[in-house]
């Protein structure tokens, strides 16, 4: 939505204020890595294989596997 304000000729200043966001978090951008597609592909294959564990688990299992 800020950046449609902005857009629109509202400063970017104003827009965070007005949407109660930091101005860093405005200008925010995600960087994407093909570390993060494998483990996302890791997560997918253990929670199909594994259907009981919850987040805890998985978490410290690719933490201990995926040094």
């Amino acid at each position: 939505m800020a950046q449609r304000t902005v857009a629109q000729g509202v400063s970017i200043r104003l827009a965070c204020l007005a949407f109660c966001i930091s101005q860093t978090c405005y200008r925010y951008q995600a960087k994407h890595s093909a570390e993060n597609v494998e483990i996302a592909d890791l997560l997918i294959r253990l929670t199909h294989n594994q259907r009981n564990w919850g987040f805890g688990l998985c978490f410290l299992y690719l933490r201990n596997v995926c040094h």
